[in-house]
Protein backbone atom coordinates (compact mmCIF):
# COMPACT_ATOMS: atom_id res chain seq x y z
CA UNK A 1 0.00 0.00 0.00
CA UNK A 2 3.02 2.47 1.12
CA UNK A 3 4.42 1.68 -2.34
CA UNK A 4 1.17 2.46 -4.30
CA UNK A 5 0.94 5.52 -2.18
CA UNK A 6 4.59 6.59 -2.72
CA UNK A 7 3.93 6.00 -7.05
CA UNK A 8 0.99 7.46 -6.89
CA UNK A 9 2.35 10.65 -5.49
CA UNK A 10 5.32 10.44 -8.13
CA UNK A 11 2.76 10.20 -10.82
CA UNK A 12 1.04 13.19 -9.41
CA UNK A 13 4.25 15.79 -9.01
CA UNK A 14 4.98 14.36 -12.48
CA UNK A 15 1.68 15.77 -13.84
CA UNK A 16 1.96 18.64 -12.65
CA UNK A 17 4.90 19.64 -13.56
CA UNK A 18 4.37 18.76 -17.27
CA UNK A 19 1.21 20.64 -16.86
CA UNK A 20 3.65 23.77 -15.95
CA UNK A 21 5.65 22.86 -18.71
CA UNK A 22 3.20 23.47 -21.21
CA UNK A 23 1.57 26.59 -19.55
CA UNK A 24 4.87 28.13 -19.21
CA UNK A 25 5.19 26.98 -23.01
CA UNK A 26 2.24 28.89 -23.77
CA UNK A 27 2.81 31.78 -22.12
CA UNK A 28 6.26 32.24 -23.93
CA UNK A 29 5.31 30.61 -27.50
CA UNK A 30 4.61 34.35 -28.84
CA UNK A 31 7.99 35.62 -26.54
CA UNK A 32 9.68 37.99 -29.20
CA UNK A 33 7.71 37.15 -32.39
CA UNK A 34 6.32 40.22 -33.84
CA UNK A 35 4.04 41.19 -37.38
CA UNK A 36 4.22 44.01 -39.26
CA UNK A 37 1.15 46.06 -40.21
CA UNK A 38 0.76 49.28 -41.81
CA UNK A 39 -1.55 52.22 -40.65
CA UNK A 40 -3.88 55.10 -41.87
CA UNK A 41 -1.11 56.93 -42.60
CA UNK A 42 1.12 54.47 -44.44
CA UNK A 43 3.51 53.62 -41.67
CA UNK A 44 5.32 50.54 -41.03
CA UNK A 45 4.84 49.45 -37.81
CA UNK A 46 6.33 46.78 -36.28
CA UNK A 47 4.05 45.25 -33.45
CA UNK A 48 4.24 42.24 -30.87
CA UNK A 49 2.83 38.78 -32.34
CA UNK A 50 0.18 38.80 -29.28
CA UNK A 51 0.87 42.25 -27.66
CA UNK A 52 -0.63 42.00 -23.55
CA UNK A 53 -0.07 45.34 -22.72
CA UNK A 54 -2.48 47.25 -25.23
CA UNK A 55 -3.81 50.75 -24.70
CA UNK A 56 -5.30 53.78 -26.81
CA UNK A 57 -5.27 57.02 -26.34
CA UNK A 58 -8.77 57.67 -27.84
CA UNK A 59 -12.52 56.60 -26.98
CA UNK A 60 -13.10 55.10 -30.26
CA UNK A 61 -10.45 52.75 -30.37
CA UNK A 62 -10.87 52.01 -27.02
CA UNK A 63 -14.18 50.40 -27.18
CA UNK A 64 -12.94 48.84 -30.70
CA UNK A 65 -10.17 46.45 -28.50
CA UNK A 66 -12.71 45.53 -26.06
CA UNK A 67 -14.99 43.70 -28.69
CA UNK A 68 -11.58 42.44 -30.08
CA UNK A 69 -9.60 41.35 -26.73
CA UNK A 70 -9.66 39.95 -23.20
CA UNK A 71 -9.84 42.68 -20.54
CA UNK A 72 -6.49 41.46 -19.34
CA UNK A 73 -4.56 42.03 -22.51
CA UNK A 74 -5.39 46.02 -22.07
CA UNK A 75 -3.52 47.90 -19.12
CA UNK A 76 -5.51 51.15 -19.29
CA UNK A 77 -8.82 52.59 -20.99
CA UNK A 78 -10.46 56.08 -21.05
CA UNK A 79 -11.69 56.92 -18.29
CA UNK A 80 -15.06 58.10 -19.59
CA UNK A 81 -15.49 54.77 -20.55
CA UNK A 82 -15.32 53.29 -17.15
CA UNK A 83 -18.01 55.96 -16.07
CA UNK A 84 -21.99 54.23 -15.99
CA UNK A 85 -23.85 57.40 -16.57
CA UNK A 86 -21.85 57.65 -20.04
CA UNK A 87 -21.40 54.69 -21.42
CA UNK A 88 -22.76 51.39 -22.37
CA UNK A 89 -19.11 49.18 -21.78
CA UNK A 90 -18.52 50.31 -18.43
CA UNK A 91 -18.95 47.20 -16.43
CA UNK A 92 -16.21 45.62 -18.96
CA UNK A 93 -14.16 48.46 -18.82
CA UNK A 94 -14.10 48.75 -15.04
CA UNK A 95 -11.84 45.68 -15.32
CA UNK A 96 -9.22 47.05 -16.98
CA UNK A 97 -6.26 48.29 -13.84
CA UNK A 98 -5.76 51.64 -14.95
CA UNK A 99 -8.03 54.88 -16.50
CA UNK A 100 -6.60 57.97 -18.22
CA UNK A 101 -8.13 60.73 -19.58
CA UNK A 102 -8.45 61.36 -23.59
CA UNK A 103 -5.41 62.33 -25.69
CA UNK A 104 -3.25 61.36 -22.16
CA UNK A 105 0.39 62.83 -21.96
CA UNK A 106 3.05 60.96 -23.59
CA UNK A 107 4.46 60.84 -19.91
CA UNK A 108 1.08 59.07 -18.24
CA UNK A 109 1.54 56.82 -21.35
CA UNK A 110 4.98 55.47 -21.33
CA UNK A 111 4.40 54.89 -17.22
CA UNK A 112 1.99 52.38 -18.06
CA UNK A 113 4.72 50.49 -20.15
CA UNK A 114 2.44 49.75 -22.89
CA UNK A 115 3.62 47.22 -25.81
CA UNK A 116 1.40 48.77 -28.34
CA UNK A 117 -0.66 52.10 -28.58
CA UNK A 118 -3.06 53.05 -30.77
CA UNK A 119 -4.17 56.69 -31.68
CA UNK A 120 -6.52 58.76 -33.89
CA UNK A 121 -4.99 60.67 -36.69
CA UNK A 122 -6.09 63.74 -34.72
CA UNK A 123 -3.62 63.04 -32.06
CA UNK A 124 -0.31 65.48 -32.51
CA UNK A 125 2.02 64.02 -35.00
CA UNK A 126 4.60 65.34 -31.92
CA UNK A 127 3.56 62.75 -29.37
CA UNK A 128 3.43 59.95 -31.73
CA UNK A 129 6.88 60.29 -32.32
CA UNK A 130 7.95 61.17 -28.94
CA UNK A 131 6.42 57.14 -27.66
CA UNK A 132 7.66 55.73 -30.77
CA UNK A 133 11.04 57.49 -29.94
CA UNK A 134 10.66 55.40 -26.56
CA UNK A 135 10.54 52.44 -28.39
CA UNK A 136 6.79 51.83 -28.06
CA UNK A 137 4.95 50.61 -31.59
CA UNK A 138 2.37 53.59 -31.97
CA UNK A 139 -0.39 52.49 -34.77
CA UNK A 140 -2.42 55.00 -36.10
CA UNK A 141 -6.46 54.40 -36.94
CA UNK A 142 -8.91 56.39 -38.90
CA UNK A 143 -11.19 59.01 -37.01
CA UNK A 144 -13.97 56.99 -38.52
CA UNK A 145 -16.69 59.40 -40.54
CA UNK A 146 -19.26 56.64 -41.93
CA UNK A 147 -19.59 52.56 -41.22
CA UNK A 148 -16.87 51.85 -43.61
CA UNK A 149 -14.18 53.51 -41.49
CA UNK A 150 -15.30 51.98 -38.59
CA UNK A 151 -14.99 48.35 -40.67
CA UNK A 152 -11.47 49.62 -41.91
CA UNK A 153 -10.57 50.76 -37.95
CA UNK A 154 -11.41 47.24 -36.70
CA UNK A 155 -9.37 45.52 -39.47
CA UNK A 156 -6.36 47.37 -39.01
CA UNK A 157 -7.05 46.92 -34.63
CA UNK A 158 -7.49 43.29 -35.57
CA UNK A 159 -4.49 42.51 -37.36
CA UNK A 160 -2.18 44.80 -34.77
CA UNK A 161 -3.54 42.77 -31.90
CA UNK A 162 -3.26 38.99 -33.77
CA UNK A 163 -7.11 38.74 -33.68
CA UNK A 164 -8.08 38.91 -37.32
CA UNK A 165 -10.85 36.29 -37.30
CA UNK A 166 -12.62 37.99 -34.42
CA UNK A 167 -12.60 41.47 -36.32
CA UNK A 168 -14.41 40.00 -39.22
CA UNK A 169 -16.55 38.03 -36.80
CA UNK A 170 -17.11 41.40 -35.04
CA UNK A 171 -17.97 42.93 -38.38
CA UNK A 172 -20.47 40.36 -39.21
CA UNK A 173 -22.28 41.15 -35.72
CA UNK A 174 -21.89 44.94 -36.61
CA UNK A 175 -23.73 44.55 -40.30
CA UNK A 176 -26.17 41.85 -38.28
CA UNK A 177 -27.64 44.39 -36.26
CA UNK A 178 -27.60 46.76 -38.71
CA UNK A 179 -29.66 44.74 -41.17
CA UNK A 180 -31.78 43.62 -38.60
CA UNK A 181 -32.95 47.34 -38.09
CA UNK A 182 -33.49 47.69 -41.48
CA UNK A 183 -35.94 44.87 -41.61
CA UNK A 184 -38.26 46.53 -38.99
CA UNK A 185 -37.83 49.84 -40.39
CA UNK A 186 -39.42 48.14 -43.63
CA UNK A 187 -42.08 47.53 -42.37
CA UNK A 188 -43.18 50.95 -40.58
CA UNK A 189 -45.36 53.30 -42.10
CA UNK A 190 -44.54 55.00 -44.97
CA UNK A 191 -45.42 58.01 -43.37
CA UNK A 192 -42.50 58.14 -41.10
CA UNK A 193 -39.71 57.28 -42.82
CA UNK A 194 -37.71 59.91 -45.23
CA UNK A 195 -38.01 62.38 -41.89
CA UNK A 196 -35.07 65.15 -42.00
CA UNK A 197 -33.17 65.11 -38.91
CA UNK A 198 -30.91 68.28 -37.52
CA UNK A 199 -28.28 67.71 -34.74
CA UNK A 200 -27.27 70.50 -32.64
CA UNK A 201 -24.25 69.64 -30.74
CA UNK A 202 -21.92 71.10 -28.31
CA UNK A 203 -19.35 70.40 -30.63
CA UNK A 204 -21.10 73.41 -33.02
CA UNK A 205 -19.04 72.16 -36.11
CA UNK A 206 -20.33 68.77 -36.03
CA UNK A 207 -23.35 67.24 -37.76
CA UNK A 208 -22.78 68.72 -41.23
CA UNK A 209 -22.15 66.28 -44.34
CA UNK A 210 -19.94 64.30 -44.34
CA UNK A 211 -19.70 62.41 -40.60
CA UNK A 212 -21.07 59.82 -38.57
CA UNK A 213 -24.73 60.97 -38.40
CA UNK A 214 -24.88 60.88 -42.06
CA UNK A 215 -24.69 57.21 -42.08
CA UNK A 216 -26.47 56.82 -38.50
CA UNK A 217 -29.67 58.97 -40.11
CA UNK A 218 -29.57 56.87 -42.97
CA UNK A 219 -29.98 53.76 -41.32
CA UNK A 220 -32.73 54.60 -39.66
CA UNK A 221 -33.99 55.53 -42.61
CA UNK A 222 -33.91 59.08 -42.17
CA UNK A 223 -31.99 62.18 -43.78
CA UNK A 224 -29.38 64.80 -42.34
CA UNK A 225 -31.00 67.91 -42.42
CA UNK A 226 -27.52 69.74 -42.10
CA UNK A 227 -26.15 67.91 -44.87
CA UNK A 228 -29.81 68.52 -47.28
CA UNK A 229 -28.87 72.31 -46.59
CA UNK A 230 -25.25 72.22 -48.05
CA UNK A 231 -23.30 72.60 -44.41
CA UNK A 232 -20.34 70.62 -44.11
CA UNK A 233 -19.14 68.97 -41.77
CA UNK A 234 -16.08 71.47 -39.76
CA UNK A 235 -18.23 74.84 -40.38
CA UNK A 236 -20.49 75.32 -37.84
CA UNK A 237 -23.87 76.71 -38.75
CA UNK A 238 -25.24 79.66 -38.10
CA UNK A 239 -28.86 80.18 -36.46
CA UNK A 240 -30.20 81.45 -39.66
CA UNK A 241 -29.37 78.85 -41.51
CA UNK A 242 -30.67 76.20 -38.66
CA UNK A 243 -33.70 77.87 -39.45
CA UNK A 244 -33.62 77.76 -42.70
CA UNK A 245 -33.36 74.19 -43.28
CA UNK A 246 -36.29 73.52 -40.97
CA UNK A 247 -36.00 70.14 -40.04
CA UNK A 248 -38.63 67.52 -39.11
CA UNK A 249 -36.62 66.59 -36.00
CA UNK A 250 -34.58 68.21 -33.48
CA UNK A 251 -31.95 65.97 -31.89
CA UNK A 252 -30.20 67.32 -28.68
CA UNK A 253 -27.57 64.51 -27.72
CA UNK A 254 -27.56 64.04 -23.88
CA UNK A 255 -27.17 61.80 -20.82
CA UNK A 256 -30.55 62.45 -19.16
CA UNK A 257 -28.84 64.50 -15.99
CA UNK A 258 -29.52 68.18 -16.44
CA UNK A 259 -26.27 69.31 -15.01
CA UNK A 260 -24.28 68.00 -18.18
CA UNK A 261 -22.81 70.51 -20.24
CA UNK A 262 -24.36 68.68 -22.82
CA UNK A 263 -27.82 69.44 -21.88
CA UNK A 264 -27.09 72.65 -20.64
CA UNK A 265 -25.99 73.74 -24.05
CA UNK A 266 -29.35 72.00 -25.49
CA UNK A 267 -31.19 73.78 -23.29
CA UNK A 268 -29.75 77.16 -23.83
CA UNK A 269 -29.39 76.73 -27.89
CA UNK A 270 -32.97 75.93 -28.36
CA UNK A 271 -34.15 79.23 -26.00
CA UNK A 272 -33.58 81.27 -28.51
CA UNK A 273 -36.87 83.15 -29.69
CA UNK A 274 -35.54 82.73 -33.61
CA UNK A 275 -36.16 78.99 -33.17
CA UNK A 276 -39.07 79.02 -31.74
CA UNK A 277 -41.54 78.82 -34.88
CA UNK A 278 -39.52 75.80 -36.47
CA UNK A 279 -41.36 72.83 -37.83
CA UNK A 280 -39.39 70.63 -35.04
CA UNK A 281 -40.19 72.68 -32.39
CA UNK A 282 -43.96 73.66 -33.03
CA UNK A 283 -44.62 69.47 -33.17
CA UNK A 284 -42.75 68.67 -30.02
CA UNK A 285 -39.92 67.01 -31.96
CA UNK A 286 -37.22 68.31 -30.77
CA UNK A 287 -35.43 65.14 -29.27
CA UNK A 288 -32.73 64.15 -26.54
CA UNK A 289 -31.18 60.94 -27.74
CA UNK A 290 -28.44 59.36 -25.75
CA UNK A 291 -25.34 60.83 -26.80
CA UNK A 292 -22.49 58.10 -26.15
CA UNK A 293 -24.82 55.77 -28.84
CA UNK A 294 -25.30 58.63 -31.04
CA UNK A 295 -21.88 60.34 -31.29
CA UNK A 296 -20.21 56.31 -31.20
CA UNK A 297 -17.78 56.19 -33.71
CA UNK A 298 -17.01 51.95 -33.11
CA UNK A 299 -18.45 48.89 -34.03
CA UNK A 300 -21.38 50.13 -31.52
CA UNK A 301 -23.08 52.74 -34.00
CA UNK A 302 -25.64 50.32 -34.60
CA UNK A 303 -27.23 51.29 -31.36
CA UNK A 304 -26.83 54.76 -32.63
CA UNK A 305 -28.77 53.97 -35.32
CA UNK A 306 -31.40 52.16 -33.33
CA UNK A 307 -31.61 55.01 -30.92
CA UNK A 308 -32.78 56.95 -34.01
CA UNK A 309 -35.32 54.54 -34.97
CA UNK A 310 -36.70 54.27 -31.52
CA UNK A 311 -37.28 57.81 -31.66
CA UNK A 312 -38.65 58.12 -35.19
CA UNK A 313 -41.32 54.86 -35.06
CA UNK A 314 -41.32 54.20 -31.21
CA UNK A 315 -41.34 50.97 -28.76
CA UNK A 316 -40.28 48.27 -30.96
CA UNK A 317 -36.67 49.97 -30.91
CA UNK A 318 -36.15 50.38 -27.28
CA UNK A 319 -32.96 49.97 -26.05
CA UNK A 320 -30.73 49.44 -22.79
CA UNK A 321 -28.02 51.71 -22.70
CA UNK A 322 -25.56 49.05 -22.26
CA UNK A 323 -25.24 47.09 -25.01
CA UNK A 324 -22.17 46.82 -27.05
CA UNK A 325 -20.87 44.18 -29.63
CA UNK A 326 -17.62 41.76 -28.76
CA UNK A 327 -16.67 39.17 -30.65
CA UNK A 328 -14.31 37.77 -27.37
CA UNK A 329 -16.10 35.01 -25.71
CA UNK A 330 -17.84 35.99 -22.72
CA UNK A 331 -16.14 34.20 -19.79
CA UNK A 332 -12.77 36.46 -21.41
CA UNK A 333 -14.17 40.20 -21.50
Amino acid sequence: MKRYRLFATVLLVMFGCLLSACSTADNTADKGKTNTVTDVKGNTVTVPAHPKRIMSVTTGTDEILLGLVETERMIAVSEGLADPKRSNVSGIAKKIPNTVVRNPSVETVAALEPDLVFAQEWIPPEKISALRDMGIPVVICKTPRNFEDVRVTVRLIAESVGEKERGEQLLKMMDGELAEIKAKIDKQPEDKKGKSIALVSIMPAYGGKGCMVDDVFAGAGAKNAKALAGNKNGVAMTKEQFVACDPDYIFLPSYDDPSTKEQKYGQEYMSDPSLQEMRAVKERHVMHPWAHYIYNISQNVVFGVQEAAYILYGDEFKQTRDRYLSAVPEDKR
